[in-house]
């Protein structure tokens, strides 16, 4: 037999000899259909998180897969597998046997208007056409990231463990938490840590799902403060739970995702984390959270646990892949690859950096220049409450700015802005400039940038916040229009 790792395309395996590699120091094989492949050097960097890929270790992949469908959705993790190939199953073993029935055959029903990267598990976006038609998303609208399908749970069973440090154990079901605790209303915004990916993209291949500028949506949630369930629960105040050693509120979702959020924010009296049973005036749907979620307004997406079954307060953040794993963590552009990387001591996602967008005009639209100017207007948004403070557009790449009015959004609290603010501005059409190549086409470069209340502003390119995961493109938006008629 060849020696462990070594790559012989050829080579007949049998399970028995397959299962006896799932150790790094054996190497870890798997199998996908009749091809045997070491996984041992991409373990670090497996997006879901190693404990996840080491579940395979020495078996079938295929059941995996048949789940986490999200691996059938592109050439990239077959091509990626490929180059992992040390050999073939046996002839003479019986084939994989995989359950075909579709474990996302019992999912809800989308509104066909968002733009789907993909449906098993679902991931889709608010196109740029509906992002602005509402200030407060509709449900239906409202961006779409799963990892799994989506439970089935049913309300009158449902029920809530609360546990952990300083904490006595309780069980909630869902009338409890109606009953015992006052109502609260909070207008927050969501967005995925990868948003805007597809711009990073084009400055190197990042990881993850290609987001435009859609995986955000706003929504006024109603349900009960956290902090207010805490303090049921024994948690008095930030102080008291600092004293009993608790710095992390953890999540669990019915579907396994874990994340957590620092105690600070849980306990804090302007943190307004709900648990949300409502969304814009009517029951969780299933498919943000039913019966029960995390809202922690302005925090990362993923901190916004769907389907709660379970709070822990803790010593330490959540374990899993969404906390402690490559996911949702940034990198410096240097690092392309996870070897040799701490990837635990990386700080985790949290509060997200401010935010802003060009809805519209939409890139390469006409207009004509008897117009004077067209119409510019787009969102912005930064984490942690932080208020917009101003929003300026660009018609000439950044050269001279313009200011905007926000139209929607303006009057939050400067310290508690939880959603997003519309804004608005006419551009000069006299801006537009030839094209370089001589074919006598004009365009406007437009360009925005947010500044926050703490007065800190996106950065001005892609390069420069370039990581391999993908996460926080905040860098200015570019669209680019086209200017008919004669100077």
């Amino acid at each position: 037999m060849e020696a462990a790792g070594e790559k012989v395309e050829n080579h007949f395996f049998t399970r028995a000899e397959i299962a006896t590699h799932k150790t790094r120091e054996k190497r870890v094989w798997v199998t996908y259909k009749e091809g045997v492949y070491d996984i041992t050097d991409f373990i670090d960097n497996h997006p879901g998180g190693k404990a996840k890929i080491m579940l395979a270790a020495g078996s079938a992949i295929d059941p995996f897969w048949r789940v986490y469908q999200q691996h059938l959705n592109s050439n990239l993790p077959q091509e990626l597998l490929a180059t992992m190939k040390v050999g073939v199953l046996d002839p003479s073993e019986k084939p994989t046997e995989v359950d075909m029935s579709d474990p996302y055959s019992h999912d809800p029903s989308r509104h066909p208007g968002l733009k789907f990267h993909n449906t098993k598990p679902c991931n889709a976006e608010l196109p740029p056409a509906l992002q602005m038609q509402n200030w407060v998303t509709p449900n239906e609208l409202f961006f779409i990231r799963h990892h799994h399908p989506v439970p089935e749970i049913n309300a009158a069973e449902y029920r809530l463990l609360i546990k952990g440090k300083g904490v006595k154990p309780i069980c909630l079901s869902l009338a409890d938490l109606r009953d015992r605790f006052p109502r609260t209303e909070v207008t927050a915004t969501l967005q995925c840590g990868g948003n805007r990916r597809a711009g990073l993209n084009k400055v190197e291949k990042t990881s993850g799902i290609e987001w435009g500028t859609g995986a955000i949506s706003t929504a006024t949630w109603g349900g009960v403060l956290l902090r207010d369930v805490l303090l049921y629960s024994g948690l008095l105040s930030p102080e008291i739970a600092k004293e009993q050693g608790v710095e992390h509120i953890c999540f669990t979702g019915q579907d396994g995702l874990m994340a957590s959020i620092p105690m600070e924010k849980a306990l804090g009296t302007f943190g307004d984390v709900l648990l949300a049973y409502e969304m814009n005036g009517e029951p969780l749907p299933r498919e943000h959270g039913y019966p029960l979620r995390a809202v922690v307004p302005g925090h990362v997406g993923v901190r916004n646990v769907k389907w709660v079954t379970e709070i822990v307060a803790s010593e330490e953040e959540a374990t899993g892949p969404w906390q402690r794993g490559i996911a949702y963590k940034g990198f410096s552009p240097q690092v392309k690859a996870f070897d040799g990387v701490d990837v635990e001591a990386i700080h985790s996602m949290q509060e997200m950096p401010v935010q802003s967008v060009i809805v519209s005009p939409e890139p390469g639209e006409s207009i004509d220049r008897e117009e004077g100017t067209v119409t510019v207007s787009g969102w912005a948004w930064s984490g942690g409450g932080r208020g917009i403070v101003r929003v300026d557009v660009s018609g000439d790449n950044g050269k001279t700015w313009l200011p905007t009015e926000i139209t929607h959004g303006g009057g939050q609290n400067m310290h508690q802005a939880w959603a997003w603010s519309f804004w608005e501005a006419e551009v000069p059409l006299a801006l537009a400039t030839a094209a370089a190549d001589g074919s006598g086409k004009h365009a406007v470069h437009l360009c925005c940038r947010a500044i926050d209340s703490a007065y800190n502003v996106q950065p001005e390119t892609p390069e420069s916040i370039w990581n391999i995961r993908g996460l926080n493109n905040t860098s200015w938006d570019r669209v680019d229009i086209d200017v008919k008629g004669q100077r």
